[in-house]
């Protein structure tokens, strides 16, 4: 049994893969919440391929502006481009639990609830017997779950989604993302395969945005508001 940290509200937001689009949405909800008046901290347990700074890390500081440090909301910043597992043993880092249960703890206290970002996909590793779903189970945290438009999502979110109810994970909600421009054949069969598939249906679309404006956390927050609605975000507890 995975011993849980108790006491924590927000959202820890899952991804089916790696550049699903993870980043982008939680910080685009991190300034639609920050609009509204709530003071959401961010953090990031993990983030690889740093160089050396955590960039992502730093845009969900950027866009929450919480009573924080920068350098606090990324626990372990790892300079490999590998899974967090493999760059810590790289760096000579062991992640552990305890650690990030406490951070986790620390940020939580100065906010409103915390917005947790994984790293790759739900099962990346971690440490020994450690992956982005323990981390989870760990901060008992309810999982928004972040994936593709593109090909091949349907397999990858049906799979992700029986992992989490295997292991009796609380499932917030699914979004997609256009991580490409244009629309392809596929897209408009994604949300209703998905659901035959899982029962789950897609709370909605974030759409392809390009440029600098995809680094613009008051355009990605409007662009969530537009796309979802105030009932789909209240849905996903936003």
């Amino acid at each position: 049994m995975v011993e849980t940290a108790g006491q924590l509200s927000g959202l820890f937001v899952a991804g089916t893969d790696t550049g699903v689009g993870k980043t982008t949405f939680a910080v685009a909800l991190l300034r639609h919440a920050r609009m509204r008046g709530r003071r959401l901290v961010p953090f990031k347990p993990a983030e690889t391929g740093c160089a050396p700074q955590p960039t992502d890390a730093f845009r969900l500081w950027e866009a929450a502006a919480p009573p924080v440090d920068r350098s606090a909301v990324c626990l372990y910043a790892l300079p490999l481009p590998a899974a967090p597992k493999a760059a810590a043993e790289a760096a000579g880092v062991t992640i552990t639990l305890p650690a990030i249960i406490a951070r986790a703890h620390d940020l939580a206290s100065r906010g409103d609830g915390l917005v947790v970002e994984g790293a790759g996909g739900l099962l990346a590793p971690y440490a020994a017997g450690i992956t982005g779903a323990d981390i989870a189970a760990t901060l008992a945290l309810p999982i928004l779950l972040v994936a593709r438009m593109a090909l091949g999502t349907i397999n990858h979110v049906a799979l992700t989604v029986n992992e989490l109810r295997r292991r009796r994970l609380p499932l917030a909600g699914l979004v997609m993302v256009a991580t490409l421009p244009g629309h392809e054949p596929h897209e408009s069969t994604n949300a209703p395969l998905i659901q035959e598939l899982t029962g789950l249906r897609p709370a909605g679309i974030f759409p392809y945005i390009d440029g600098a404006d995809a680094i613009d956390p008051d355009i990605l927050a409007a662009a969530l508001a537009a796309a979802f609605g105030p009932d789909q975000l209240a849905a996903l507890g936003l």
